[in-house]
């Protein structure tokens, strides 16, 4: 059993927690996931690790609530535990001899970036972030992004907050400009991540995406989150979880990812519907323990 530390709402949909996990704390690096139960009879999801404190033996996970697990684990309050807490599994990003990075983050996926960008900050990089959000209310890890970033674009699709627009927006103007950065690493939706990659191939910068495809077991046994890549003229597949998450975007079949996703888009909205009204009826609504 793993017991949550902390608990924080970052904003509407967005909760961070920090679970005590010393063992994964210890080991775990930037751009590394974990995969977790709620309870016993829980399914697994893959989170990415978001943080960690090796001298408290705790890991910072931040989630979305938009189906039944996470909605289970939102209920969940500090002092409580979870069932299995597993990781570090992927390959950690790669930040080694990067001296000036773009880090772009869209949504929640700015929660995977941000361990991303304060490790390059620590190793010495340079490095710009654009983070990118449907408006002001959903804006989650600014002040944290600003402490680790030369230089800051926050962007909004309504213009409620900073810049109004997408993230490649500034980012074609800095290239545009003759910016130069020795990588671009774009986390966020995929067709975020996908526009990000057709803005930058112009101008022939090294673009790394995290790909969050369905996972299961986390060993890439089970298949669920395979990739399809065209490398050298060549179609390939590789397994997320264990060749990612990080791939080079320029690789990636977005357009086949964003279909394999949207297969289980109507499940995940009809199994949160109804844990929703299950904790309701068991009046777990103002529940503040387990």
């Amino acid at each position: 059993m793993y017991q949550i530390i902390e608990k924080k709402s970052l904003n509407p949909t967005v909760t961070q927690m920090q679970i005590k996990a010393p063992l994964v704390a210890k080991k775990a690096r930037a751009g590394q996931f974990v995969i977790l139960r709620v309870d016993e009879e829980g399914e697994r999801i893959p989170l990415t690790v978001a943080g960690v404190d090796p001298e408290r033996g705790t890991v910072k996970i931040i989630f979305q609530i938009v189906g039944a697990t996470t909605e289970k684990l939102n209920r969940k309050q500090a002092g409580g535990y979870l069932h299995d807490f597993v990781g570090p599994l992927g390959m950690p990003t790669r930040i080694d001899g990067l001296k000036k990075v773009c880090v772009v983050g869209g949504g929640v996926g700015c929660a995977i970036a941000l361990p991303v960008a304060e490790a390059l900050k620590k190793a010495g990089a340079s490095v710009t972030s654009v983070i990118g959000f449907r408006n002001r209310e959903l804006l989650i890890l600014e002040d944290e992004f600003g402490a680790c970033s030369e230089k800051l674009v926050v962007m909004t699709d309504d213009g409620s907050y900073g810049r109004q627009g997408n993230v490649t927006l500034p980012l074609q103007e800095m290239l545009n400009g003759g910016e130069t950065f020795d990588e671009i690493i774009a986390i966020g939706p995929l067709i975020m991540m996908k526009f990000v990659v057709q803005t930058v191939k112009p101008f022939g910068v090294p673009v790394t995406v995290s790909m969050n495809p369905i996972m299961i077991d986390g060993t890439g046994m089970c298949g669920g989150c395979r990739l399809s890549l065209n490398r050298d003229g060549k179609r390939i597949t590789k397994f997320a979880c264990v060749d990612g998450p990080d791939f080079n975007g320029y690789e990636v079949d977005f357009d086949e990812a964003m279909s394999r996703g949207r297969m289980y888009s109507a499940f995940e909205r009809r199994a949160h519907e109804a844990a929703c009204n299950l904790l309701k009826q068991a009046g777990e609504g103002t529940h503040h323990g387990d």
